[in-house]
């Protein structure tokens, strides 16, 4: 008789997707049966505009299944001072579910109070921004908009409506942003895993390489025709399957240098008015230019180019003077890139160690050159 020797293994936790995901024109209105399943005094959070633009649409689910439903704004960031407000809110109405409208940082509020809670959650986005309506994850940020951490969450959403009709009636720039988001997950899934041989994250990182082809495919004609099959099929892939990514693959699919670059520029005011996709468009371009000058990578020139037409043609930004900070001062590109380099970032998943000066270097010659940058 033979006695098997059992290894102990270190228990890793996945999580891949919403428990339901209803997506479809006018599915915020046939989704009051599900909302009223997982709670029946529902807090709203969201920003100011997106209360305002959601309660003709909302208020009417919640009357017709009897939900006693209150508003309270996130604003003005998804800050540990907004989650305190948020958590009054909760406690007053005495809540027992979170439903989060709009873009990523309200969808992130919303997660993160009912993963401290211990409540369910639906999220309803209204753009194709960002992949926040999926996933475990929240970023937190100061009051004023500067990155600071993000937060794992202990499931992803309970329930995420995603409404063409709600989502198309947000601005263009939007779902460019969102297509920029989206498009990292090749760039930084396909380094940060390296030579992993596990199965997940092998189906997690050709996952973001489709995400990539729809995107470079279907992106221009999308932009041109919203509502169509190609639309509805560019809004699927930058908030459903970019987090699809994130959960299949967990850690080992990681954001990198791209997403580093995000962060760095969230701690300029000059950067404010700018979109999390199109910051993080641009650090994919950063991080392709790492590659070129750190390990003379000529794949990453190539897909630089490549990458460089295809924003052209849609209209993210490229360099610095798109995204308009062309006239930030060497101290604040300094003071992005920084934190971009912080021993805790993102960017330390390149397989290859990063300067600042390295990082401001790609910065600047992927955007402009050095002689139009203030000394100040």
């Amino acid at each position: 008789m033979s006695v098997e020797t059992q290894t102990t293994q270190t228990l890793k936790s996945l999580f891949v997707a919403p428990t339901q995901v209803l997506r479809g024109n006018q599915s915020l209105a046939q989704a009051g049966e599900n909302i009223a399943k997982l709670g029946q005094r529902p807090l709203i959070v969201g920003g100011d505009r997106t209360l305002a633009l959601i309660e003709p649409h909302l208020a009417p689910v919640c009357q017709q299944h009897n939900l006693n439903s209150v508003s309270a704004s996130y604003l003005p960031d998804c800050s540990e001072a907004s989650l305190a407000h948020l958590q009054d809110s909760l406690d007053n109405h005495n809540a027992d579910l979170i439903i989060g409208v709009g873009g990523g940082k309200a969808l992130d509020a919303a997660k993160l109070l009912a993963h401290q809670n211990h409540l369910p959650v639906v999220t309803i986005p209204t753009s194709g921004a960002t992949c926040a309506a999926w996933t475990a994850l929240s970023n937190i940020y100061t009051q004023a908009g500067a990155f600071q951490y993000d937060v794992s969450l202990t499931r992803c959403p309970d329930l995420l409506i995603l409404d063409y009709d709600l989502v198309q009636t947000a601005p263009q720039r939007t779902l460019v942003a969102g297509i920029g988001d989206a498009i990292a997950k090749w760039y930084e899934a396909s380094v940060s895993s390296g030579n992993a041989t596990a199965t997940l994250t092998i189906a997690a990182v050709q996952q973001a390489r489709i995400l990539r082809d729809i995107l470079l495919q279907k992106s221009a004609n999308a932009l041109e025709t919203p509502g169509s099959d190609d639309w509805r099929e560019v809004v699927d892939a930058s908030v459903l399957l970019a987090g699809v990514i994130g959960g299949l693959g967990g850690a080992q699919c990681r954001t990198v240098a791209a997403h580093a670059v995000h962060n760095g520029l969230t701690h300029l005011p000059a950067a404010h008015h700018i979109l999390h996709g199109e910051k993080v468009a641009y650090g994919i371009l950063v991080q392709l230019r790492l590659e070129e000058m750190v390990q003379g990578n000529q794949l990453a020139t190539t897909a630089r180019g490549q990458l460089i037409d295809f924003y052209n043609r849609i209209g993210l930004p490229k360099n610095l003077n798109d995204l308009g900070l062309g006239n930030i001062t060497l101290a604040e590109l300094h003071q992005a890139a920084s934190v971009a380099c912080n021993p805790k970032s993102d960017i330390h998943h390149l397989p290859f160690p990063v300067t600042v000066e390295q990082l401001m270097a790609a910065m600047v010659s992927t955007t402009v050159e050095m002689g139009v940058m203030s000394n100040g």
